[in-house]
């Protein structure tokens, strides 16, 4: 995969795709936009819900776990439904539990919206990336810079729409987060013509066996200890930067940049200079110096590290996707979801118990913890360097035969 130009200008750039790429890609946008909508409205909600920052942070927390456990099912869902029906089904939930969480009159009421909004978006983010890497043209590196560039266009804009519609009152960016994606839902429709379904059919315990291989085993491990530092300085940094929503949207506008471009622009050269697990090793200790100058620093050390922190992470999650899909001998869908099952519980931990590190300790001592995640991160890819170096173009041609996608009409 390293060896391919998803820039090209031929058939198989990133730029030249079919329209139902686009669509799929358009609707991860949103998608990824939900996750980091709330950042710069957190301390509002609070303060909107007289909730206390810990509670807050459960919106994150019932999110990401129903997300993680609805990865078993993804698989199940999409190889009896089929693809397009699966990502219409999430998008269709995403709108309700979106609106509905605008509606909500206290805390418990929302965190259990978003807990159905997880699932919503765990039927669709899982399902889109198979269907992304089988319809695009250009090979799976071209699909996954492209998956990538919705999700840091997504973790870019959703601060920021959370900042302009959250100044007014924090129930709007729900609302219009509802509305985005029934525009996704109306594009999906319109442009994504139903997959030719697998062979055969997943089952629910498919995802699991697929981690019984021990490279697949070893990227989720280290992405475990990696998303707790990620959802760290998502989830925890707004409520230390203290900031209004304006000014909040804006710190995570520029970090959402940062991980757009790393992702899609800067991984993908070093990668090719350096190899995988050296750009993803040395990222990993970057990000914990990051976290622990974040977590020490003054006012302004803390922006600019929560700035900087989405080159890291953007690398990382480029790194991380293209591991998990080709490190095993698991179709792209089956090993898709047993990488993200294991990854999405910590992202669940970390809002959950970054507040309650800081009630029982003090204030640096969450950023210390995430950083000690981020070491153990590197840790695994180290110790576990030999399961990991199996390159995914190997496995490409099987791979494309059993995901049964790459017959999309344009």
């Amino acid at each position: 995969m390293q060896g391919e130009d998803p820039f090209d200008q031929g058939a198989g750039s990133i730029l030249r795709q079919p329209k139902a790429v686009w669509a799929t890609a358009g609707a991860s946008v949103v998608a990824f936009m939900g996750i980091g909508l709330v950042d710069p409205i957190l301390p509002s909600i609070a303060k909107g819900l007289e909730a206390t920052p810990s509670q807050v942070s459960l919106l994150f927390t019932s999110y990401f776990l129903i997300t993680a456990v609805a990865m078993l099912v993804t698989g199940f869902v999409s190889s009896r439904i089929g693809g397009r029906r699966t990502l219409l089904a999430g998008l269709a939930l995403v709108v309700v539990f979106a609106a509905l969480s605008g509606t909500s009159t206290s805390v418990g009421e929302l965190v259990g919206f978003r807990a159905g909004w997880g699932l919503g978006n765990a039927l669709f983010v899982s399902t889109s990336l198979a269907v992304i890497v089988g319809a695009a043209a250009g090979g799976s590196a071209a699909a996954i810079l492209l998956y990538e560039s919705a999700l840091g266009l997504g973790m870019a804009c959703g601060p920021l729409l959370g900042a302009l519609l959250g100044d007014a009152s924090w129930r709007y960016p729900f609302f219009g987060t509802a509305a985005l994606m029934a525009i996704g839902f109306l594009c999906i429709t319109a442009f994504l013509k139903e997959q030719p379904r697998p062979a055969r059919k997943t089952s629910l315990l498919d995802p699991i066996r697929a981690l019984g291989h021990g490279g697949l085993a070893s990227v989720a491990a280290s992405a475990f200890f990696y998303n707790y530092a990620f959802f760290t300085i998502l989830a925890f940094t707004p409520f230390v930067l203290d900031m209004t929503p304006y000014r909040s949207g804006a710190v995570f506008f520029a970090w959402g940049l940062l991980l757009a471009v790393f992702s899609v622009l800067v991984a993908p050269r070093l990668q090719k200079r350096f190899g995988s697990l050296k750009v993803l090793g040395a990222s990993l200790l970057l990000l914990a110096v990051d976290l622990l100058v974040l977590g020490y620093g003054n006012h302004t050390a803390a922006i600019v590290c929560t700035i900087v922190s989405g080159a890291f992470i953007g690398m990382n999650n480029t790194v991380y996707t293209e591991l998990a899909l080709g490190v095993s001998d698991a179709p792209r869908p089956v090993a898709s979801a047993g990488y993200n099952f294991v990854r999405w519980f910590a992202a669940a931990a970390a809002p959950y118990l970054a507040p309650k590190i800081e009630e029982w300790s003090d204030i640096h001592v969450p950023f210390v913890v995430a950083a000690v995640a981020a070491v153990a991160g590197a840790l695994v890819v180290w110790a576990r360097r030999s399961a990991l170096t199996h390159e995914a173009e190997v496995l490409e041609p099987r791979h494309a035969a059993e995901d049964g996608v790459a017959a999309f009409a344009d």
